[in-house]
């Protein structure tokens, strides 16, 4: 009997019933200056804390984008949609990407093998950008406790005995030592 498909969502809350959401380091779209309430202007006729303001946003949208397209490079055909992005209105009248995430699907495997692959890619995909966030670190997490459990089904179907950390150490280390696929992966910039 298949078991029913797994995710989990963004921020804190896992739940075994909804897409896991990938994400940026911690950023606020609140530790940029809002912009203000002005018409677009052009980029010289902005005043040097707007042309600041502006060049933050576009720091932050680059960073992004980024961080997402190297999540959604990893996922593969894990990723359950494409990088969906928060904005923030430049005092340009351009909107920047702020945030932005990834769902994969989280879901083991038909088999402990199939899971213990669907695990190492959850992982590459996690931390495939530079700097994961405390959102990819927990994913990450998950598909490490995934392998864990997948690597104890294996050993009791071939009648091995769990000889205590060896065992998640291992998975561990599958998880963690190999390179990320080549295909595409999410991520979520929260």
């Amino acid at each position: 009997m298949p078991r029913p498909a797994a995710m989990a969502t963004g921020g804190d809350d896992i739940r075994d019933t909804a897409p896991m959401n990938i994400s940026a380091p911690g950023f606020s779209a609140f530790s940029l200056p809002a912009a203000t309430s002005r018409p677009a202007r052009a980029a010289g006729e902005l005043s040097p804390e707007e042309a600041a303001q502006l060049r933050a946003l576009q720091a932050r949208d680059r960073e992004v984008r980024q961080h997402e397209q190297a999540h959604q490079a990893a996922a593969g055909g894990l990723a359950t949609s494409g990088a969906r992005f928060s904005f923030q209105r430049g005092p340009d009248g351009v909107n920047y990407a702020v945030g932005g995430e990834v769902s994969l699907d989280v879901s083991p495997g038909r088999t402990p093998e199939e899971t213990l692959r669907r695990a190492r890619q959850i992982s590459a995909a996690a931390l495939a950008p530079a700097e994961p966030s405390g959102q990819d670190l927990a994913v990450a997490a998950r598909a490490a406790q995934m392998a864990r459990q997948a690597e104890a089904e294996l050993a009791a179907a071939t009648g091995e005995a769990d000889t205590g950390g060896d065992a998640r150490s291992r998975a561990l280390l599958r998880i963690y030592g190999e390179s990320p696929p080549a295909a595409p992966l999410t991520d979520e910039y929260a």
